[in-house]
């Protein structure tokens, strides 16, 4: 063989990392699924013939955790940070001053460099308090659906006022939310350029109140009593969402190069009458298995083997880190991130790569920590904190059960067991010791100095000191003007008690929240 001709050969036989070769990734998030509502994890009155077969094909998830309520889920799949660090413990309302702050680094962005085309069909939840806190601010190149929870499922209603939105922009559509979400899903991959992968995340407003469906779905469950009639309608509806999707990969012959993500996005309300959470104890709103064990699997045929049962304690803080690996997104994370890499778990049987799992509650001191099989729980309370007093204070009670011979949480060991407490609670205090204050706590106890400038005047003034444009104020950049160069070391003292989550520099959501008057 010609010597010169040999490099030549060697170079065009080794694999060639192209943006095709990068799976497609869909995530399927179902809202207020019960952990016992669908087939594949033990349902028995509410068909999921489509989600039960890809469970099937892929490994199914028994210890997978999300947070108590949806925004605080949302969050932590976003970014791969525990509600400590984001300050999302809680829900996102509508026209609420918050939201998830401007300095996190989302999923959507990570993907998006490395070639993805990113869309979210279905609920954000995470603020539109500007618009740099809405979808296609924060990573993705196309917005479909709406913006909060809790909306009308025929005229996208919510408090009387329209939530449905295309890129962002109000959106006059009719139909049933669910068929809507399925049916722009499709189109966004069939119309997916060959040549790039796509990262689709499907945030389904399905199954959480108002419970509506159309009639016809209703029918097969005739002999449930309400809402459970209505609620297995809704699923099923969801069910045949997904299993249009599915058929649209299959169609484009997409399947086999496509990771698909199922999960809750906490546990589901009214357990018993409403979702099924068996055997799970309590609900949504809880820091109890029924409050955050969710509902959950993932498939990819040929990379995940089909047929496995997974029990590793996981958390929807892995996604993220898991999913930049897998994708070469390699960029570092500006904010130090608390997921790891599950694909081992996922492939090779390995175990959990977590030491320990934070399992925050919806507001700090109401938290929970889960290390081998062992949980303990810190002011815990069964009622639905979505639905409870805002004002009501964790109680600060222990408890500990081990979750192997208890997955119900029916005997609390704490007395019997102090030094296990002991262990876990030191390890619950280094996981909290640099944990912020909510979000909604922040604005709710913001003490503005009077007089004070509205938000527009402060939003302007953000953008006049952000002059590198990046989102954020640095010490430096907030200094600038007349009345911080007066006194440098007060504004100096000024900026480090508006930097709430003390990363050394102001998110617009910081500086506009405190409200403090400066001039330019």
């Amino acid at each position: 063989m010609n010597a010169l001709l040999l490099p030549l050969l060697l170079l065009a036989s080794r694999p060639v990392a192209t943006q095709t070769e990068k799976p497609n990734i869909i995530y399927f998030l179902v809202d207020d699924l019960g952990y016992a509502d669908c087939g594949f994890n033990g349902g028995k009155d509410i068909k999921t013939p489509n989600i039960d077969k890809l469970a099937k094909e892929g490994a199914i998830l028994k210890s997978f955790y999300v947070q108590p309520v949806c925004s605080p889920t949302r969050s932590a799949l976003m970014t791969g940070r525990y509600a400590t660090h984001t300050g999302v413990y809680t829900i996102v309302r509508p026209n609420a001053p918050w939201g998830l702050p401007l300095t996190e680094r989302l999923l959507p962005q990570a993907l998006h460099e490395v070639g993805y085309t990113t869309a979210i069909c279905g609920k954000w939840h995470l603020g539109d308090y500007q618009p740099s806190y809405t979808p296609t601010r924060r990573g993705f190149d196309h917005q479909y659906g709406h913006l909060f929870g809790a909306i009308d499922y025929f005229t996208h209603l919510r408090d009387g006022k329209p939530d449905w939105y295309r890129n962002d922009k109000p959106l006059q559509e009719e139909g049933y939310s669910t068929h809507l979400v399925a049916k722009e899903a499709s189109r966004l991959i069939r119309e997916q350029p060959k040549d790039k992968p796509l990262f689709l995340y499907l945030p389904f407003n399905g199954i959480h109140a108002p419970h509506q469906v159309p009639e016809s779905y209703e029918k097969p469950y005739a002999s449930l009593p309400k809402p459970r009639r209505t609620i297995a309608g809704m699923l099923a509806a969801v069910d045949e969402a997904i299993g249009q999707v599915v058929a649209t990969l299959d169609e484009k012959g997409l399947r086999k190069n496509t990771l698909i993500i199922f999960s809750s996005d906490n546990g589901g309300p009214g357990p018993g009458k409403v979702t099924m959470n068996t055997p799970l104890r309590a609900g949504k709103g809880t820091i109890y298995e029924g409050g955050i064990r969710a509902a959950s699997f993932a498939t990819w045929p040929g990379r995940i083997p089909a047929g496995q049962t997974i029990h590793e304690p996981l958390h929807a803080v892995d996604w993220l880190p898991t999913l930049v690996k897998l994708t070469g997104a390699t960029s570092p994370q500006k904010l130090p991130v608390d997921g790891l890499d599950i694909w081992p778990v996922l492939t090779k049987k390995a175990r959990s790569p977590h030491d320990a799992i934070l399992l925050a509650g919806t507001k700090p001191g109401t938290v929970a920590l889960r290390r081998g099989d062992w949980k303990l729980l810190v002011g815990a309370s069964e009622a639905d904190a979505e639905e409870g007093s805002a004002s009501e204070k964790p109680t600060g009670k222990l408890e500990l059960y081990n979750l192997a011979d208890d997955i119900s949480e029916k005997n609390n060991l704490a007395a019997s067991h102090p030094e296990k407490v002991k262990e876990l609670r030191l390890r619950l205090d280094a996981f909290l010791k640099d944990a912020v204050p909510s979000g909604a706590d922040v604005v709710k106890t913001a003490k503005p100095t009077v007089p004070t400038q509205n938000t527009s005047t402060r939003n302007a003034l953000f953008d006049q000191k952000d002059t590198n444009q990046d989102g954020k104020l640095s010490l430096e950049e907030f200094l600038k003007g007349p009345s911080n160069q007066t006194n440098p070391k007060q504004a100096e003292a000024r900026f480090k008690n508006f930097d709430t989550n003390k990363d050394g520099s102001l998110s617009r959501e910081e500086f506009v929240s405190q409200g403090k008057i400066e001039s330019p």
